[in-house]
């Protein structure tokens, strides 16, 4: 564990960090409340109470004997606890404002590119900056990479780093994280993997092994629309900003609009207001269009070893499938024992518990999602999709601190893969 040792060490830094600041959004929660319910056999029951009361939920009622966490608004508590009076409900945010503050944000100054920047959450314009000085730095091998546009026409910005061999000639491992705009974590815990990767390059002999074997290619914001967002008017949007016609909601679930498997029912919402609204045909997202072709064009040109799309939260490390829970994925077996590694790696850190498994048997059926669609359509050797911590006393809004334990124990368990793929 040598490694993480390394790591610890390159986090502490702590030099001039500036102020952290608050965002405008927090205000729109001020006292609303998560409750977390046993749904039991009642998954009728609470649905229609979702219903009913027009809430929104960070879990969903599934299945018989699940969890659902569902987000309530000040007026409408009173009339929520009636309605379940008699199941086990319990708080697990008593105001979402107050949880909020402690995702302090500090504003970056561009050419600081140091481990610094995992103590606090950041703007959206600032993760680019962040990526620009890091290829800045590491000129030679490193590129500013964008895979589309978004809805709204931002570029899907990513960093490409490689080895000895030079760009473009070795297998790629391509990350995603922030496909759903309010899992802020995922955004920091892919730039983590990066960075730890492309600073050690020169003085650790294991992290250089890596490199000079795979291209890496991470996007931290894939949904840089539904990103910006959440950092200026809702903090917990979930999916893209695109518009619906005949609607005014708004917005599709940009991990239900992969091209395959995208017509069953029962793993998304054909609801433009609902939070996995899959749109209105496959692939009809141009997020969606934009990554599928940057895949298929990375694997063409140099064959793609690993795809991770980096979700929160849950604590998961899943394999394919999403859209059936009993179709078996290829290499079935040999993803199992990857992704058992990877949580056992992750759990050797500090403790961390992740189950894992195919993601319809593991958490819920999810049709159109980017890892059965990079697994069957794409061609990647090996994917997973993972929900980082935690598993629900803070949800969405995971306080700062957290991060970098996070991006700690995630690595080790990236670490696991990248020494025990064929």
């Amino acid at each position: 564990m040598k490694y993480l040792c390394a790591l610890s060490a390159l986090l502490a830094v702590s030099s001039a960090v500036p102020a952290p600041e608050v965002r405008p959004f927090i205000k729109g929660y001020d006292g609303v409340k998560v409750f977390r319910v046993a749904v039991k056999n009642q998954v009728n029951k609470v649905t229609n109470v979702i219903e009913k009361l027009g809430l929104e939920t960070w879990k969903a009622p599934k299945a018989p004997g699940a969890i659902a966490d569902i987000v309530v608004p000040p007026e409408k508590v009173d009339e929520f606890t009636a309605a379940l009076a008699g199941m086990d409900v319990t708080a697990i945010h008593e105001n979402l404002a107050a949880s909020m503050q402690e995702e302090t944000f500090a504003t970056y100054a561009a050419g600081s590119a140091n481990a610094t920047w995992f103590n606090n959450y950041h703007a959206y314009a600032d993760h680019l900056q962040f990526l620009r000085d890091l290829q800045a730095t590491y000129p030679t091998r490193s590129a500013i990479v964008t895979s589309g546009s978004s809805s709204q026409g931002r570029p899907i910005t990513g960093l490409h780093f490689w080895g000895s061999s030079g760009k473009g000639v070795k297998p790629a491992i391509v990350f995603h994280s922030n496909v759903h705009a309010r899992e802020w974590i995922t955004s920091m815990t892919n730039e983590y993997i990066g960075y730890n990767l492309i600073t050690q390059y020169d003085t650790n002999a294991e992290i250089k092994s890596f490199i000079d074997k795979y291209d890496f290619y991470i996007f931290p914001v894939v949904n840089p629309d539904g990103f910006v967002y959440t950092q200026t008017t809702q903090r917990l949007w979930r999916k893209n900003r695109q518009t619906n016609s005949g609607s005014t909601c708004i917005g599709r679930d940009i991990n239900r609009n992969w091209n395959f498997q995208w017509s069953l029912s029962g793993g998304a919402s054909t609801s433009p207001c609902a939070d996995d609204y899959k749109g209105v045909a496959a692939s009809d997202a141009p997020e969606t269009t934009a990554l599928a072709n940057f895949l298929k064009s990375v694997k063409q040109s140099q064959g793609l070893k690993l795809f991770i799309d980096w979700h929160s939260y849950s604590q998961l490390f899943m394999t394919p499938y999403g859209y059936s829970c009993t179709a078996t994925a290829p290499k079935h077996n040999e993803l199992q024992t990857l992704a058992a590694g990877a949580a056992a790696a992750i759990k050797a850190v500090y403790g961390t518990s992740y189950k894992y498994g195919p993601i319809c048997s593991t958490i819920y059926k999810a049709t159109g999602s980017s890892v059965d669609y990079v697994n069957d359509v794409t061609g990647a050797d090996y994917t997973f999709t993972a929900e980082l911590r935690d598993t629900g006393s803070n949800g969405f809004v995971l306080p700062a601190n957290q991060i970098v334990p996070t991006g700690v124990e995630t690595f080790a368990g990236v670490r696991y893969l990248l020494l025990n793929m064929k």
